[in-house]
């Protein structure tokens, strides 16, 4: 069977994000950030995003670039200590910030990804992120029931990949990139280098091109970050 070549411009991959769209965004700060589609997506101007990611990024990167352009009208997240004007947004109510302690959020992606509804965590329990959860009983301790994340698209960020999507992180570029990729209904891959079909060694691989539905490859405006993704 021939595998089909996926790579294609970043604007017609883009191009498939909706207004009122869910899209989950790699990265942890910078490493992992898919630069290069975040600015694609500005340009492309769906609005009323809900976006998915550990971090609102820096002032003046990645995802600072759609809060500033009025794009975004909800973020699941983690902290926005980085960020002074995703924190003033919130505080104005001009978007709606969902938080998550790190590994929940990570495991609510994985979920998402699995097929698991949701999962079981005491984290939480009696503080503000506990509030309008199902609390449930197991072994006698009282368990928040965090539910499964998924997206309609996932932008991520690979250091390799081939023409199939079988994509390769670089070091810490392996934070959520490899969970969203299972958890969204189209996921478009940012690749530093892309390489022929073969070209990546198969114990290299740490997302199978099956999950992934467009290639793209690294655009000029990302290239300044390439070094700092390892």
């Amino acid at each position: 069977m021939k595998l089909p070549n996926k790579q294609c411009e970043i604007e017609a991959a883009i191009a498939i994000i909706k207004d009122g769209d869910t899209v989950m965004i790699g990265g942890f700060g910078v490493p992992g950030t898919p630069m290069t589609l975040i600015h694609a997506l500005v340009a492309h101007g769906a609005r009323d995003l809900t976006l998915v990611k550990n971090d609102a990024n820096e002032p003046g990167m990645g995802l600072d670039h759609l809060l500033k352009s009025g794009q975004v009208s909800r973020l699941v997240t983690t902290h926005l200590g980085l960020n002074s004007y995703a924190i003033g947004l919130m505080n104005e109510g001009k978007i709606s910030v969902e938080f998550n302690a790190q590994g929940i959020l990570a495991e609510r992606i994985r979920a998402g990804g699995s097929g698991i509804g949701a999962v079981l965590s005491d984290i939480g329990i009696g503080t503000e992120l506990a509030a309008g959860k199902q609390v449930v009983e197991i072994a006698g301790k009282p368990h928040l029931v965090e539910a499964a994340l998924r997206a309609d698209v996932a932008l991520i960020h690979a250091a390799c990949g081939d023409t199939f999507g079988n994509l390769a992180y670089a070091a810490t570029a392996q934070n959520f990139n490899p969970l969203m990729a299972m958890a969204a209904d189209c996921v478009i891959a940012e690749v530093e280098t892309v390489l022929p079909l073969g070209g990546l060694s198969a114990n290299a691989i740490h997302t199978s091109g099956v999950f992934i539905d467009h290639v793209t490859e690294l655009g000029d405006l990302s290239k300044e970050y390439a070094v700092v993704q390892r």
